[in-house]
């Protein structure tokens, strides 16, 4: 099962402009640009494979600049918008279709803080359903005016607000908007509308109000004073150790790297990535990587310990937390850890959604003393920086 994100970047944003020079996808709110926070929403999901940006052809270098932080081999060429937002989706569902996914979510960029919940649990409503909507049920009366005079109430029982990410099996939604541009119809709101016409059922994925549209300058300045405000810092540690044993190659950082011996565990017995996990579990003070994947379940054997770091940063997503940055330090005599480190930080960032920038991977040996000095195995430590809400647990 292949799974896209497609996200929609291609409008101007004019109500917002006076917030800053461009856009407002390429304005920033606490010094990450909203386009860049929604695409990492999608990149830092485990099951989502491949994102993609449909931006206007004006936008080349505010789009490359607002993306540089974004450090992930998820991300792939941007398709370039049209006039309207149905026409955008139709340009990037045309990009998709030359590696078709099994399945797109289609999320609009001014949507900054769309949850690792709502994520998964849109993919989940696609088992079932051709489409799926992440939607907040309508609280407030409604009432329909005209010249400034309430003219009717309506009823609000069973009215939904529509928001995004919209999910739907790749190929159906296609159909729609090709069968839609086909007949000249430029008038949907959004893409639940172009696949409800298509005679497509579509679930409702009940949302969190957090996943508010940046609309305004004022809703820019609002999202910047909160991000900045309610979130605090928290660190973790961690520490592994993995003995040698016969083989040909060890894994640190994600990364094979051919050696003499290889590591003994259960799983690959990535000491990097094992001291990383705990080091994030540890910001959300959530047990450790023995609890989670115990060495007595055949089920981890031989696995790869990616799976461990993903499953930690979905966690520290979904408490609402964001990774600042993270240290790692390898002590072992061989083998080098230099001529791997560009190719470690890459995996360790696109996997927690940070530039590679902010992965320290440094190595020191011990002088020849203590068991990595004697060559018997390799330890690695690891410090993990994660802002956290300040009202959560």
């Amino acid at each position: 099962m292949r799974i896209a994100a497609l996200i929609v970047a291609a409008g101007r944003g004019t109500r917002a402009a006076v917030h800053g020079a461009g856009p407002k996808q390429y304005a920033e709110i606490g010094g990450k640009t909203v386009l860049a926070r929604a695409v990492a929403a999608f990149a830092g999901h485990p099951p989502v494979d491949e994102v993609k940006v449909v931006r206007h052809a004006d936008d080349g270098d505010l789009y490359r600049d607002a993306v540089a932080s974004v450090a992930t081999g998820k991300l792939t060429e941007p398709a370039i918008g049209g006039p309207t937002r149905q026409a955008s989706v139709l340009c990037g569902l045309e990009a998709l279709a030359a590696s078709p996914p099994d399945l797109v979510l289609i999320h609009d960029a001014a949507r900054p803080f769309v949850s690792a919940k709502t994520i998964t649990n849109v993919i989940a409503a696609l088992e079932a359903h051709p489409g799926a909507l992440a939607a907040l049920a309508v609280s407030d009366t409604l009432k329909r005016a005209s010249d400034g005079v309430v003219t009717e109430t309506i009823a609000r029982f069973g009215l939904w607000r529509a928001q995004t990410p919209q999910g739907f099996r790749f190929a159906d939604i296609l159909a729609a908007h090709r069968k839609a541009a086909a007949a000249a119809i430029d008038t949907f709101t959004d893409d639940a509308a172009i696949a409800e016409w298509a005679g497509l059922d579509v679930a409702i994925v009940e949302d969190s109000s957090s996943n508010v549209k940046i609309t305004t300058a004022e809703d820019l300045e609002v999202a910047d004073r909160q991000f900045s405000s309610v979130l605090e810092p928290r660190v973790g540690t961690g520490f592994d150790v993995h003995r040698f044993t016969e083989g040909d190659h060890v894994w640190l950082g994600g990364v094979r790297i051919p050696h003499s011996h290889k590591l003994e565990g259960h799983s690959d017995a990535d000491v990097v990535l094992h001291a990383l996990t705990d080091a994030l579990l540890g910001t959300i003070g959530d047990g450790d990587i023995g609890q989670h994947f115990p060495p007595s379940d055949p089920k981890w054997k031989g696995a790869a310990s990616k799976l461990f770091l993903e499953d930690a940063a979905r966690r520290v997503r979904e408490r609402g937390g964001r990774v600042g940055n993270v240290d790692i330090t390898v002590l072992a005599e061989a083998p080098r850890v230099g001529p791997h480190r560009q190719a470690m930080q890459e995996l360790i960032g696109g996997v927690l959604g940070i530039p590679a920038q902010r992965v320290g991977i440094k190595a020191t040996t011990t002088e020849q003393m203590g068991f990595t000095g004697r060559r018997e195995g390799i330890a690695a430590m690891a410090t993990a920086m994660v802002y956290l809400p300040a009202d959560g647990a």
